[in-house]
């Protein structure tokens, strides 16, 4: 689980930094980001091919897969920049943003159902 929130995390600090002006924190913390989000798109991937009939797992598989080019391609144009963010990396990182985003909201229904079968113990 650990491995999975650590790549939203880290690209949600980097957006931080970038709205506070600290752009070398956020390349920072997106060049920490891309060896997670290889990991997670390498071990979804693995699940895709063990279930291959679950659209839920494909959809992960190719969510991970894009999260990890939106990082790399971010990381990419920041190097290169000599002051402030460009456009492509500040787009591409909001659209990280945006699928994990869309990843939370599948993976959230089982844990609501979990939190609304939940009742205080009677005394």
């Amino acid at each position: 689980m650990g491995r999975r929130v650590l790549p939203g995390l880290l690209v949600t600090v980097a957006a931080i930094a970038d709205g506070h002006g600290r752009h070398h924190l956020a390349l920072d913390a997106l060049l920490g980001a891309v060896p997670f989000a290889a990991v997670c798109a390498i071990a979804a991937f693995g699940a895709f091919l063990d279930k291959r009939d679950d659209a839920v797992v494909a959809l992960q598989a190719l969510l991970w897969g894009v999260v990890l080019v939106l990082l790399v391609l971010s990381c990419e144009v920041r190097s290169n920049a000599l002051h402030g963010v460009p456009p492509l990396a500040a787009s591409s990182l909001a659209a990280c943003l945006g699928i994990f985003a869309i990843k939370a909201a599948f993976a959230a229904p089982p844990y609501l159902r979990r939190l609304v079968e939940l009742r205080p113990a009677k005394p």
